[in-house]
């Protein structure tokens, strides 16, 4: 192993990179731009044909009548919580412990809009028929993350999900979706972006996950509900003078990539098959159901980290590029599928999981 070398050194310097699309950096935009017509004209503030357009696009995809771009997710579910807590006079909105708003915005929806949350199931499932049915008081809106990021990316069955759209609506109760990997589950549901979204009232998705744009996201409902949003996000501030990168981005990489997004379902669960066969470790979920899950290790993370490194600089292959540890025995990452995979030989790929699987048989 080289000396004083990082694990994030190693994969970055990896000739087969597993996770991602890769290319984070100014070529993807490059490759956008080479696309475009460079005669189109830009937005301002908001308005103007190539980011209406692209908004136009979004809606029909996903089965709305309108949707509106904004510059984050942040941004765009508090604003959608906000307009759905307005419209039903009640500041109080339910959702899962590990959601998003709750632990990685620093409280913005309670600190800026006021809003109280009641969080609902444990940190080790998703939510189910039975946790809303038992949720104490009235609630504006119950926000549903798919999949559950925090938890490997886990999801109810889709019968679960139709139960539960259907008590909300014969409660009044507005249903929310956090879909930043909305176009990722559809392989698994076996059903468009639009049937899933067909049972929430709003929606929200990444432009920069599986889709690899450079940043974004939009948000997706009934033509009065996006009109708010519009006015929301110009309090906001996100209204920038100019968006037309991160649309011509977004609007490049959504037509490379909304197709494979079932290529990348197959390849998570390839990959997790050999994951599996290693010695100690457990995924989560144990079969993915998109194209990400999370790799659990029962080792120290300097351990497995000198491990990683190994297998890199030995085999070329790059499994991940951090490791996140809550104590001193143990370690995981996640795992997300995405154009890179294709591209890692696989006899490359069975000599790393052969060195990991002797690795963690020696040290376990």
């Amino acid at each position: 192993m080289t000396e004083n070398k990082t694990l994030i050194e190693a994969f970055i310097g990896a000739a087969y990179p597993v996770t991602g699309h890769g290319k984070r950096n100014v070529q993807m935009l490059k490759d956008a731009l080479d696309a475009a017509d460079g005669m189109m004209q830009g937005d301002h503030y908001g308005g103007g044909k190539i980011i209406e357009d692209f908004q136009n696009r979004m809606a029909d995809y996903l089965g709305k009548e309108a949707a509106v771009f904004f510059p984050s997710g942040t941004m765009a579910q508090q604003i959608a919580l906000r307009i759905w807590c307005d419209r039903q006079q009640l500041k109080r909105v339910a959702y899962h412990p590990l959601c998003h708003l709750e632990i990685h915005e620093e409280d913005g929806l309670k600190e800026l809009h006021h809003i109280e949350t009641v969080l609902i199931a444990d940190n080790n499932r998703v939510i189910r028929l039975e946790d809303v049915q038992q949720i104490e008081g009235e609630i504006a809106c119950l926000l549903l993350e798919l999949p559950q990021r925090e938890i490997g990316g886990q999801l109810p069955e889709y019968e679960e999900l139709e139960a539960i759209s259907a008590y909300c609506r014969k409660r009044g109760i507005k249903l929310h979706m956090d879909g930043a990997r909305l176009l990722e589950i559809t392989p698994y549901y076996e059903r468009s972006a639009a049937e899933i979204s067909s049972l929430f009232d709003s929606v929200f998705i990444s432009l920069y996950k599986g889709i690899g744009g450079i940043a974004g996201a939009v948000l997706a409902g009934d033509a009065d509900f996006i009109q708010t949003s519009k006015v929301w996000k110009r309090r906001h501030g996100g209204d920038l003078i100019s968006l037309y990168p991160y649309i011509l981005s977004a609007d490049y990489y959504f037509d490379q990539r909304e197709s494979r997004m079932a290529q990348y379902y197959e390849g998570a669960k390839e990959l997790a098959s050999f994951y599996h066969a290693c010695y100690g470790v457990t995924v989560l979920p144990n079969v993915p159901v998109s194209n990400m899950f999370h790799v659990l290790v029962p080792l120290p993370k300097d351990q497995l980290e000198a491990v990683m490194i190994d297998i890199c600089e030995t085999t070329g292959v790059g499994l991940t590029s951090y490791l996140s540890s809550d104590d001193d025995v143990s370690c995981r990452y996640e795992v997300t599928i995405g154009d890179r995979y294709a591209g890692v030989p696989k006899l490359k790929l069975q000599e790393a999981f052969r060195l990991l699987d002797e690795q963690l048989r020696q040290r376990l």
